[in-house]
């Protein structure tokens, strides 16, 4: 799998997520096996760049490359002074985001909202392309299938993406409109695939290694994006490379490995967000370690109400330690059904 003159290992990647993605999930994401990872989207407004938030969310130290930075924003000239910002920085791939469904984003037409209005859309796309050409730097497209079920432009807007020089394109299959509810309908995908000859990826509910063969079989598409499904399970990507490339399951990881992972994982976000909003905003990801896991309840009380990264480390620490007198595995992750558009 190429982008650019980028080999990535394999074609399971972890998806962009606002709030989600930084540097240490991330790194987490590729240390269990994604093959590409994005940061969380950066926005192209120039006062914000030198904010907390923005230097956060732009901080790739140690990460591996390639590193690909998503980009946000509704003004042609400005994405692209903000592609060459970040290129500035360490990006070795520039994504564009039309895909984030969010109303914060989208009430100021960025995000999916450009998905209707197809000639701005594809002014940002050129403009960034030009913007990253003198710097060897490959552009990329996340977007959804459209922006309401009237309205699914996915085809066109890929087709005129490709065009002007976007090395891969993702689709989410859902609409705008949808968010995150429903079902993700692939056929839309499959469309585009077909049509286009630079890579194209399946993203919106990859949820198993099986459902992740059966998108790849079903649209043909290159690779998949993994998102949700790796909250609290960054293991699901080696799960899947080995199951797409065997057909043989891997062994959930042993709990003694979680428990060094998570750990880990939590030393290195109290170092990006220091130690007071590490510990508050490192409560999501603990939250969805433990889920359906004995306690789990009673625990993420808990969580709330600790306040101090060594407490909340040693509390961690001591729950799976814990889980570990009962279990020598994690439990096996019951895989949701095939939809019904793939049978």
């Amino acid at each position: 799998m190429q982008i650019g003159s980028h080999s990535l290992p394999n074609n399971v990647f972890v998806a962009p997520m606002a709030g989600v993605t930084d540097r240490p999930f991330r790194q987490l994401c590729r240390a269990f096996g994604a093959g590409y990872a994005v940061s969380e989207m950066v926005t192209s407004r120039k006062d914000l760049w030198q904010s907390l938030k923005t230097s956060r969310r732009a901080n790739h130290d140690g990460e591996p490359g390639p590193i690909a930075v998503q980009i946000a924003g509704t003004d042609a000239a400005m994405m692209a002074e903000a592609a060459v910002y970040n290129i500035d920085r360490g990006a070795q791939i520039i994504d564009i985001n039309m895909g984030c469904p969010a109303k914060k984003v989208c009430n100021k037409w960025a995000g999916s909202a450009l998905m209707q209005d197809e000639p701005l859309a594809l002014s940002i796309i050129d403009a960034v392309v030009q913007a990253c050409a003198p710097h060897g730097v490959p552009v990329t497209l996340k977007m959804r299938t459209g922006w309401s079920h009237e309205n699914k432009n996915a085809l066109a807007l890929a087709l005129a993406a490709e065009s002007v020089g976007v090395h891969m394109l993702t689709v989410h299959g859902r609409t705008r409109e949808q968010g995150y509810k429903g079902f993700a309908e692939y056929d839309t995908v499959a469309t585009v695939k077909a049509a286009l000859r630079i890579p194209v990826v399946a993203n919106g509910d990859i949820t198993s290694p099986e459902k992740a063969r059966d998108v790849l079989a079903y649209t043909g598409a290159d690779a998949v994006m993994i998102g949700r499904a790796a909250q609290g399970r960054p293991w699901i990507f080696r799960e899947t490379t080995h199951f797409l490339a065997t057909g043989v399951h891997l062994a959930p990881p042993l709990v003694a490995e979680v428990r060094r992972a998570l750990l880990a994982h939590l030393e290195d976000h109290y170092s990006l967000y220091g130690a007071s909003t590490g510990v508050r905003s490192a409560r999501k990801h603990i939250g969805w370690y433990v889920r359906g896991l004995p306690g789990a309840e009673v625990f993420r009380d808990r969580m709330n109400t600790l306040d101090e990264a060594p407490t909340q480390l040693r509390a961690v620490a001591d729950y799976w330690d814990g889980l570990a007198d009962t279990m020598d595995r994690m439990p096996v992750a019951t895989p949701n059904p095939v939809l019904e558009t793939m049978e």
